[in-house]
Order: C-alpha cells, then structure tokens, then sequence
C-alpha cells in the first residue's frame, strides 16, 4: 500500500498515511487534529547493481536513429 507523506498548514507537522491509491487525492487530518494539510511530493531513489554503465561500443553498430544498420 502507498505511504503519502502531509504537512499541516496550521501547526507544521509533518506526516505519513498509508492508503490505497484510489485515495491518494483524499484529504488527510495531521495527528493533532487540524484538517488544512497538503500533500508532499515525494521522491523515489532507484539504484541499479551499482557501478558506472557500459559505455557504448566504437565504431558504429548498436547506436545512432535506426539501431546502427545506415552507418549514422
């Protein structure tokens, strides 16, 4: 299930509510009872296996607007 982070406008407390996404645009309550919050937007950190990516092959083939085979 999503976790949605909310800041209070009235006290400034930031929180999180897990709701399913058909919910995501629902109003949230802060926990010491003030309805004026705003959803945060969030960001995702999305690593790899680590390590620099491979660089392209020289000398053509496998790049370019058609995959390599005009020579481009």
């Amino acid at each position: 299930m999503p976790r949605y982070e909310y800041r209070c406008r009235a006290c400034g407390a930031t929180f999180e509510v897990n709701r399913p996404m058909r919910e995501a645009a629902d109003p949230a309550t802060c926990p010491e009872g003030h309805g004026d919050t705003v959803k945060l937007l969030s960001t995702v950190a999305v690593t790899g296996r680590g390590g620099p990516a491979p660089a392209p092959a020289a000398g053509g083939g496998g790049g370019g607007c058609c995959g390599g085979g005009c020579g481009c």
